[in-house]
């Protein structure tokens, strides 16, 4: 009888530590997975940080958003600076394609299908550019490829649309900008708004137009 106790307290004994072994290895492996989660949350919070917000630049990021209508309209672009430089027929050259902006192209977003020189432009984003030319009308351009650097991988295979402006003289600014402009609304119907490029001396404009039915 004595030797059947003994043999009952070694083996609950026994399923005890087992038990105390199972629960120490499930409490380690659920610190290493909550870990390892809240590395992959970290990491993925980190990837997700845009380069160009990790370092200050030269030629500050801006945004700019107006609503024409029903239609927001958001312009991304980077401001590059006169600081005493010749910028028409210089820093820009003429006759070239320019990211009319710094650093990446200038994108312009529509919420919604938009009307710009008579043509209509589906809902989407689209990178932006400029050819200046001397004593001339200048290019806008308007391209389907909305991500890229610069004019470094323009591609005119891949232009939306392009159309003349006559540049206009304008009051000195010293970082480039872009504004919205007259300003047209209705209730129903069309609704427009001219969209201006400011950099130095010279101002380059182009109208919006919008439909609310």
């Amino acid at each position: 009888m004595r030797n059947r106790n003994i043999f009952l307290q070694m083996f609950i004994l026994m399923i005890g530590i087992f038990l105390l072994i199972g629960s120490t290895s499930d409490a380690q492996q659920n610190n290493k997975m909550s870990q390892m989660n809240k590395n992959s949350t970290r990491e993925n919070k980190k990837s997700s940080i845009p380069d160009w917000n990790k370092k200050v630049r030269i030629s500050p990021r801006a945004f700019l958003t107006q609503t024409i209508g029903l239609t927001d309209v958001t312009i991304s672009y980077s401001r590059p600076g006169v600081k005493g430089r010749k910028i028409w027929g210089g820093l820009v050259p003429y006759k070239k394609v320019w990211r009319a902006g710094a650093n990446e192209a200038t994108k312009i977003s529509f919420s919604t299908d938009v009307l710009i020189d008579g043509k209509k432009f589906p809902a989407g984003s689209y990178s932006f550019f400029i050819i200046p030319n001397e004593n001339k009308d200048w290019t806008v351009i308007f391209n389907k490829v909305a991500d890229q650097w610069g004019a470094f991988e323009y591609n005119e295979a891949e232009d939306f649309a392009r159309f003349n402006v006559k540049p206009q003289s304008s009051n000195f600014h010293e970082w480039l900008s872009y504004t919205f402009s007259d300003m047209k609304v209705n209730e129903k119907g069309k609704n427009s708004a001219q969209v201006n490029l400011n950099w130095e001396k010279i101002k380059v404009p182009f109208t919006i137009e919008t439909e609310v039915k």
